[in-house]
């Protein structure tokens, strides 16, 4: 076997979860962030809660395994909001932070880049609504798609500039990061259906808020 190959065999036999812990999480002090947690860490794990017809908020099950049969890129962490603010200030900042450079600035740039022409990103429409509710990050906007984040390619009604991106999780998470006043933010819940109606409206409230007590 020549040196690439034993590089590629080598690179296989990582998996994601200790590339992303040794590449991502440790360099950036994301020390509550991964695949797998610890008993401590499991204690510490938040309720999720689904919306009921009268609008209250009832306790439900809801663990990701621990032992999955693959590691996912698309989801499956356990996280806190603290680490997650790191990752987007390292987004902020072209790829870097803490001193620590995690991704190169003309990386991070095409990330931020319509990457689907003269496609638009539509609303979602959901096929579970027990999951998910219908959802439009930005109604009335034409919306692109970067590499893994939704462009608003016009002003955000809450005070996000054009050119901004965003994405959200399943239980009402949500977070932007705006590379030109240089403004990050993030909202956590732990809620079912996504899109809920009283999340987002705290949510876009929130967005309204940073960006007046920064003007």
């Amino acid at each position: 076997m020549d040196v690439a190959g034993k590089i590629v065999e080598a690179v296989s036999d990582q998996s994601l979860e200790i590339y992303f812990r040794e590449h991502i999480f440790e360099p950036l002090g994301m020390a509550n962030t991964g695949f797998l947690i610890s008993s401590a860490q499991k204690q510490r794990v938040a309720t999720t809660y689904a919306r009921q017809a009268d609008g209250s908020l009832k306790p439900m099950p809801f663990e990701m395994p621990q032992r999955p049969e693959f590691f996912s890129g698309g989801g499956g962490l356990f996280g806190t909001p603290r680490d997650f603010m790191a990752f987007l200030q390292m987004l902020l900042r072209d790829g870097t932070f803490n001193g620590v450079q995690i991704l190169r600035p003309e990386t991070v740039a095409a990330m931020r880049t319509n990457q689907i022409g003269d496609l638009d990103v539509n609303p979602l429409k959901s096929s579970a609504p027990a999951w998910s509710n219908d959802a439009n990050l930005f109604p009335g906007i034409q919306q692109k798609w970067g590499l893994s984040f939704d462009i608003n390619t016009q002003p955000g009604r809450n005070g996000r500039s054009a050119g901004s991106y965003t994405w959200a999780g399943l239980l009402n998470c949500y977070y932007w990061v705006d590379p030109v006043k240089k403004v990050t933010g993030a909202m956590f819940t732990q809620l079912l259906p996504f899109y809920d109606a009283r999340v987002v409206d705290l949510y876009g409230a929130f967005e309204r808020g940073l960006y007046s007590g920064l003007a």
